[in-house]
């Protein structure tokens, strides 16, 4: 099975637009067009009944006391954890593509709804938790919603696209569903997966 987008090249940068958060011009951040890029799979194995997407960043610092701190940074080297930014699940065998701009197109406060769609069944992603303590941002965060690391984080972050085919029609969950959830559920029932991988900084230095 193979991945591919029109939106970017594997291994390269994430263009602004596909972004939650873009440079201000004064080397810190402001929102972003928050478009979710396009994803195309083929090759996928007989017995395919239905795809998962996903998208995580493995980059995210596991303590966030010095993000976008003026005067500090996150260094290269501190501890790292997946931050999850896309999950769809029962996506029929018919659908090979999802079109960019289809599951986002800007940022929507409070979170887009959980809910099923033409492409899949969203699940919420870690602006959930990562929003909780802004009263004009704060709630369920479902779907796509892209990249936003610390603009002081001295590493480049890396969001990895991953298609997985699976022979079961249904997950079992509904939307709104955890992630994190799904890799248990999916034991067993992965015939095949293939990702493609974009780079993206905040950091002035390093773009």
């Amino acid at each position: 099975m193979r991945v591919s987008s029109n939106s970017f090249q594997d291994g390269a940068p994430l263009p602004e637009r596909h972004a939650f958060g873009i440079p201000d011009g004064s080397g810190k951040a402001t929102m972003g067009p928050n478009v979710n890029p396009h994803l195309a799979w083929k090759d996928a194995p007989a017995g395919t009944r239905s795809f998962v997407v996903l998208c995580v960043d493995s980059d995210v610092p596991t303590v966030f006391d010095d993000a976008n701190v003026e005067g500090r940074t996150i260094a290269n080297d501190l501890a790292r954890m997946d931050f999850y930014h896309w999950a769809l699940i029962d996506i029929a065998p018919s659908i090979t593509e999802i079109a960019e701009g289809a599951d986002s197109n800007g940022i929507t406060p409070r979170g887009k709804p959980a809910e099923a769609t033409p492409h899949g069944v969203r699940g919420l992603n870690d602006f959930t938790m990562a929003m909780g303590n802004d009263p004009n941002m704060s709630g369920a965060y479902a779907g796509y919603d892209g990249p936003f690391p610390p603009w002081n984080d001295e590493r480049v972050h890396h969001y990895r696209f991953r298609v997985l085919a699976l022979d079961i029609e249904r997950l079992g969950f509904d939307p709104g569903y955890q992630p994190r959830e799904l890799m248990q559920k999916m034991e067993g029932h992965i015939l095949a997966e293939a990702s493609i991988t974009g780079s993206y900084t905040l950091n002035a230095a390093l773009r």
